[in-house]
């Protein structure tokens, strides 16, 4: 193979066979990787298209069973490389690392991808939407794999080793299987990313990763892979929670020992089809949510955390935008912040054909008089049209309680790329549950999207939706921030790139952005925005985002806030500013400050935020987070003042082992929580985690009765083992 095969052609390039053993030590030394010519790469960032400032001898093989990167990253100031955490998954952008992405379907819109940092870290994450959006990436999936790191006088070495049972992938009779490719190389303290293929940086920092711009490359006689991972879960430990009795006069401590066991299991049913079985479901390891001030009427929106629901979560993506979606997996499992026994479930998710395919199945037990056991089901089925960039798809969804109650829902949507850059939306749904007519031909109980938008971050561009929410719309599965609307609204931009060498920034954008809501029911005005904002990225990896805006709210009825201050119905006009500044994230103390203020409804409001990501060694972060939100409203004589604070410290004694500590205050929700873990995990599939949680109530006297110090209280231990067959 010749270094020639690597040029710019629409052909894939089949990757060759290691001829030879491989040792997974590091150093890709072996007779078998001198057979291999190295990918050429080319500098994305600061300055796209030149040469890179170190040499980067990247490699590609497979065998049967495993695909194997080998890396020399060579280094002229070898004791500058940044390497900042050592457990599982704490790679970022303040460590120097190799990255390998692969968009295994081929279906130019996901892919999977594999960091390593010179530590030997390994974060693995999945790439969703064409790598398109604030940030399109979902950390919180895992896999198996290894890889192996030697630093040394002439910079940091590699081998990455990821079995093919790991990847989805459709192959055809001959066992010949297409893939995307991108590697690219990070220099943390350079803020410099060189990359394989020579992609531009036009779409900014994710254009590194987005499928549509992958090197297609071939594996030939490619056996079909199927995994078997039975990992079973052992959990004890004790827990004092604090109960209200029931003439509600006091408090009691329940004290209860607990002890559990649960099963899961992947099995691949075919090289691109996977199914995984759940029984008895626990989450004990999860982190808990970071504490959000509310400052508006609506609902607020918390990431899934959970690993079940994680494999090509992004099929089950059926967005209408924002948080809105037919389907929020932590609809399942979770009631008002409180988790819900899982009995058990099933998830199976690939490709059938040309068919990309998810279903879930999953119930629940009953909590109480007020919590029924219920059965969640998921179908989504979704396919390519037109060209490899646009497809069609459908979602239905079920919840039945065994109580009687049920919520059905279904919906079709489709992303259709137009020409170049231009992309077409359009999305349709409907709800029918019990007490509700339930009526096919009706908009009350239907949802539609529909958005043109440009997927480049320079020259004029622009995002322009309409969407209509049903007053009998509820999808019992999904999020929905509002009711019985319609809205008009996104943004238009012009972006452009600084000219090279001749000025600090990479790129900026002016934007102009608004929206409007109306009530379905009379046409009136609910919500109205509008304002510019101005974006920059400079070359050493700092940001800023300024812009002001003017606002206008109409309340149907009055809301409060904290519980403490009632906002009175009525129309209401206010003006804003809003700022942010970012250091670079390669940096190893990084600061992101957010500021704002203006009017807000008859009153005002000042709000800021610093975040601190320290980096004070490999082996120890420091994270500390304040925020405070300040309400005032003069006339009514009536103000508040809202603290968060956050604080996550860890430390990592080895690639093995690592505890971290999560603490939380906010005076909104009288509470301080904090959270300890220790994680053992010798390898991917072996973990022993011991958590402890408390929840504190810290306004303990402005409660009749009075509440207890110490509102809940557990420690557990948690062991599971992975078995592959």
């Amino acid at each position: 193979m010749s270094t020639g095969s690597y040029g710019q052609t629409t052909d894939p390039i089949t990757l060759p066979r290691l001829q030879g053993s491989i040792e997974l030590d590091g150093m890709p030394d072996e007779t078998a990787w001198q057979k291999i010519d190295p990918l050429p790469m080319t500098m994305y960032l600061p300055e796209s298209g030149q040469q890179p400032t170190e040499k980067s001898d990247i490699k590609v093989g497979y065998t049967d069973d495993y695909l194997y990167i080998g890396a020399r990253l060579y280094d002229s100031e070898p004791s500058k490389i940044q390497t900042t955490g050592l457990s599982r998954d704490s790679g970022s952008p303040t460590d120097d690392w190799l990255a390998i992405l692969l968009d295994t379907f081929n279906d130019n819109e996901n892919m999977l991808g594999f960091y390593v940092t010179p530590g030997g870290a390994l974060t693995d994450l999945t790439v969703f939407n064409d790598a398109q959006g604030d940030f399109p990436l979902n950390p919180s999936w895992n896999t198996f794999w290894d890889a192996e790191t030697v630093q040394n006088g002439e910079g940091w070495f590699v081998e990455m080793r990821i079995p093919f049972s790991s990847l989805r992938y459709q192959s055809t009779e001959s066992g010949t299987v297409t893939m995307g490719l991108i590697a690219h190389r990070w220099i943390a303290r350079k803020s410099e990313s060189s990359i394989f293929p020579a992609i531009s940086n036009d779409w900014g920092w994710w254009g590194q990763h987005k499928p549509s711009l992958a090197r297609k490359v071939q594996f030939t006689n490619l056996d079909q892979q199927r995994p078997f991972y039975v990992t079973p879960y052992l959990l004890g430990g004790f827990s004092q929670q604090h109960q209200l009795n029931d003439p509600e006069t006091a408090y009691y401590r329940d004290d209860e020992f607990t002890y559990d066991a649960g099963l899961d299991v992947k099995y691949g049913l075919t090289s691109n089809l996977t199914m995984d079985l759940t029984v008895n479901t626990d989450f004990a390891q999860v982190e808990a949510d970071n504490q959000q001030v509310n400052l508006t009427r609506f609902s607020l929106f918390f990431p899934e955390k959970r690993k079940f629901f994680q494999e090509r979560a992004s099929l089950f993506n059926f967005s209408f935008g924002g948080p809105n979606r037919l389907f929020y997996s932590r609809r399942i499992g979770i009631n008002s912040g409180e988790e819900v026994r899982i009995l058990g479930g099933a998830r199976l998710v690939g490709q059938l054909g040309k068919w990309d395919l998810g279903l879930i199945n999953m119930q629940t037990a009953r909590q109480g008089p007020d919590i029924p056991s219920e059965n969640f089901g998921v179908l989504r089925l979704r396919r390519k049209i037109f060209n490899k960039y646009s497809f069609l798809g459908t979602m239905f969804t079920s919840r039945i309680g065994d109580n009687g109650t049920y919520n059905y829902a279904y919906g079709l949507d489709g992303n259709i790329r137009i020409n170049d850059d231009n992309y077409l939306t359009a999305i349709i749904a409907q709800t029918f549950e019990n007490g509700n007519a339930n009526n096919f031909a009706s908009p009350g109980n239907s949802r539609v999207h529909l958005e043109w938008e440009t997927r480049r971050i320079d020259r004029l561009g622009y995002s322009l939706s309409y969407s209509r929410s049903g007053a009998a719309y509820n999808p019992g599965i999904g999020f929905e921030v509002r009711e019985n609307y319609s809205r008009l609204g996104n943004n238009i931009y012009y972006g452009w790139f600084s000219e090279k060498d001749s000025s600090p920034f990479v790129n900026q954008r002016l934007f102009l952005n608004g929206s409007i809501f109306f009530d379905n029911t009379d046409g009136s005005t609910q919500s109205a925005s509008i304002g510019p904002r101005w974006n920059a990225n400079w070359k050493n990896g700092n940001s800023i985002n300024l812009g002001p805006s003017v606002s206008y709210e109409n309340l149907s009825e009055s809301f409060e806030l904290f519980g403490r201050i009632t906002i009175p119905k009525g129309g209401y006009r206010f003006y804003n500013f809003k700022g942010s500044f970012s250091t670079s994230e390669a940096d190893l103390v990084t600061v992101k400050l957010n500021l704002g203020g203006g009017q807000f409804f008859d009153g005002y409001r000042g709000t800021g935020n610093l975040g601190v990501n320290w980096s004070l060694s490999p082996h120890f972060k420091l994270n500390p987070y304040y925020e405070i939100n300040r309400v005032s409203f003069p006339d009514r004589d009536d103000h508040f003042t809202a603290h968060i604070g956050r604080i996550r410290l860890q430390y990592f004694f080895n690639t093995e082992l690592s505890v971290s500590t999560f603490a939380q205050f906010s005076n909104a929700a009288d509470a301080f929580i904090s959270n300890f873990r220790l994680r053992y995990n010798p390898q991917e599939g072996n973990d022993l985690y011991i958590v402890y949680n408390e929840n504190l109530n810290t306004n303990r006297f402005g409660y009749t009765p009075v509440k207890p110090l110490n509102n809940n209280r557990t420690i557990l231990i948690k062991y599971t083992y992975t078995f592959g067959y």
